[in-house]
This record gives C-alpha cells, sequence and structure tokens, in this order.
C-alpha cells in the first residue's frame, strides 16, 4: 500500500491532543511530496511547542498506551453496562472514545437528543452531524471519567427515561 497510497494517522486520541490538530502520513514519497508542496502554500505549520510535544509523545513506551486503552475499556464497559440497565443493548465495540447509541425508531437523532438534553440536561450528540449514515443514532463522548459518566446516567435513571427498540418511554411513578 506504501507504493500507491498513504496513512494519515492523527495523535488526537490515542496521545490525549484533540484539537492540536498534530499527525502525521506514511506512504507513497511523491504523494508525500505533493502534501508537502500543499501545506507550505496553505499555512506555516504549527506551533513549535506542539510539534515538540508530539515527538515526546510518540516516544512514550508502550505502558502509556495500554493505560490510556485500559481508561477508555473501563468507561466504554461502565457507560453499557448503565444504558443495558434503561434497555439500551449496545455491543462492546474494541476501539473507541464514543459510544453509538440507536434512537428510538421513528424518532430522529436531533429530535431524541433535544429530548433528553431538555429532560435531563445531559447532552447526546445527534448522529446525523456526521453525515446521513449516523441518522437514527446519537454519539455519547466517553472523555469524562466514570464518575461524570455516572451522572449522566443517574439524570436518565431519575428521568425515568427508558429504552424500547420502538420508543423512548418516560415512565411516570
Amino acid at each position: 500500500a506504501k507504493d500507491i497510497g498513504v496513512e494519515f494517522h492523527t495523535l488526537s486520541k490515542t496521545y490525549n491532543m484533540a484539537g492540536w490538530r498534530v499527525g502525521f502520513v506514511v506512504g507513497n514519497s511523491r504523494i508525500i511530496q505533493g502534501l508537502r508542496t500543499l501545506k507550505t502554500n496553505l499555512d506555516y505549520g504549527i506551533f513549535a511547542a506542539l510539534q515538540s510535544a508530539a515527538e515526546a509523545a510518540l516516544q512514550l513506551s508502550d505502558v502509556y498506551l495500554q493505560d490510556v486503552q485500559n481508561r477508555y475499556r473501563r468507561r466504554r464497559d461502565f457507560m453499557i453496562e448503565g444504558l443495558a440497565e434503561l434497555g439500551w443493548q449496545i455491543p462492546k465495540s474494541k476501539a473507541t472514545m464514543y459510544l453509538w447509541v440507536p434512537c428510538p425508531i421513528g424518532v430522529g437523532s436531533t429530535d431524541f437528543a433535544l429530548d433528553v438534553l431538555q429532560q435531563t440536561g445531559v447532552v447526546l450528540t445527534p448522529g446525523n452531524a456526521f453525515g446521513i449514515g449516523g441518522e437514527g443514532y446519537v454519539r455519547i463522548s466517553l472523555i469524562a471519567e466514570c464518575d461524570r459518566l455516572g451522572e449522566a446516567l443517574n439524570r436518565l435513571k431519575q428521568a425515568n427515561i427508558r429504552y424500547q427498540a420502538e420508543t423512548m418511554v418516560k415512565v411516570e411513578g
């Protein structure tokens, strides 16, 4: 593949550098030279201190990466278990910092996210913000620690929001 294409990699998620816009590209040298030319005409690069931090991050041991993976795995499992108590059945993806949660059938992702926000104060990102393929889902970030995620789950429980395949219901009681 390196002879005919390129691969882009970002340090945003793996190294907690979201928003830094730091990454690298590997592959076909002719394509990379074209990208270098394009990049030099668009801007002057990123702040040197960010480049140094990225370089240092790439030299970290695998122990750091395993720790990051374990943190997200714990958060994922915590949220999946909590949402299961509310009726959602969400598969455990192997590598993500988000959960993609199905909306009730017939309810758009924006409407669902707004309804949950109004009832609980919990922010869910409408899937359609990521394109047509995201419609019918909301995205839940796993960036926060489990205590904060637990607060979101408690708010859903306190509002008596439950998921059913056909509808989301607020149980009066």
